[in-house]
């Protein structure tokens, strides 16, 4: 009996598999439903990388050795301190830095405190007017500047005669705009918070006084601090409110120079000035954010209770 073998098949050649063009790939890259995301991040980089470049380019050339703004000549602190015409041998440079500082420092002395007050009404108040009263507040956030600047003008030199344009009336134009972000800021702190620890407070035999000292006053101080951190960086900043109400050379601020100064020709002081108010604004803000950060340390890893930070207030 004979036996014959199956036949081997052959195996048959599959067809080569394409490969992804360089456009697919970069698409499986962007918008890989399972991988991380990358498209918001490159946006947001690219994003940084605009707007902090220029300001980078600016504080190199505040270091220059020559006049240029376009050719790098070397390293010198000379627009700062050892030119004629450096920021510390300019009385005009100096005077309108030391105007800047003054009207930030007295915009927060004076906004904050009003602001934390109108918040804590604001949040509490419940009755007829209030939700009129809460648009207006805002008002000052959705008006174009220019449009407060010019209103603020015609305020002083029209109907409040006896203030006139001066440091006064750049003071008062500042706290105008800067209390709005004020109570923003510390009505979002009260709403977070609610209004457990005040029924709190008054269960354990507190005033109202002693309630809002003791136990909302504290509980605020982290948005305080950053509403004080904020209104001083929008105060010394500021430019068209400082304009209007200027008095002319002894109101101007540093915005207003350097304004002044590019519509001529810059100089490299301009720059350094700048770089100045820069680093002031920066170190304010960060330092706002240290504290804000210390004051709410416990908030974040569950570890504040109620108890123990009523303790802490002796009610």
């Amino acid at each position: 009996m004979s036996t014959t073998e199956a036949p081997i098949p052959t195996p048959t050649a599959h067809p080569p598999v394409p490969q992804p063009g360089m456009w697919e790939r970069l698409k499986g890259f962007l918008v890989n439903p399972w991988g991380k995301p990358r498209f918001l991040p490159i946006v947001t980089w690219g994003y940084m990388v605009w707007a902090i470049l220029p300001v980078l380019i600016a504080i190199q050339f505040s270091f220059n050795d020559s006049r240029s703004l376009t050719e790098w000549a070397g390293f010198s602190t000379r627009w700062y301190i050892s030119d004629p015409n450096s920021v510390w041998n300019q009385p005009q440079l100096r005077h309108a830095l030391e105007q800047s500082l003054k009207l930030a420092f007295f915009d927060v002395l004076i906004s904050v405190p009003i602001g934390v007050a109108l918040a804590l009404g604001l949040a509490r108040w419940r009755g007829r007017g209030s939700g009129s009263s809460n648009f207006l507040m805002l008002f000052p956030l959705v008006t174009p500047e220019i449009v407060m600047g010019v209103s603020l003008l015609l305020l002083f030199t029209q109907l409040f005669t006896v203030i006139h344009t001066s440091t006064l009336a750049q003071v008062l134009g500042h706290v105008t705009f800067s209390i709005s972000y004020v109570v923003v800021i510390v009505r979002g702190r009260l709403f977070s918070i609610g209004k457990s620890y005040e029924e709190a407070g008054a269960d354990l035999g507190a005033s109202w006084w002693q309630t809002l000292r003791l136990v909302l006053l504290p509980l605020l101080v982290p948005a305080i601090v950053a509403s004080a951190a904020i209104a001083f960086a929008i105060s010394i900043d500021d430019f068209v409110i400082s304009f209007y109400l200027s008095c002319g050379a002894n109101c101007d601020t540093v915005p207003i120079i350097i304004y002044s100064a590019t519509r001529a020709a810059p100089q490299p002081n301009d720059n350094a000035i700048a770089t100045i108010m820069l680093v002031i604004t920066l170190v304010t803000v960060v330092a706002g954010y240290i504290v804000y950060r210390y004051f709410t340390r416990g908030e974040h890893d569950g570890t504040s209770n109620m108890a123990g930070d009523l303790a802490a207030f002796d009610i």
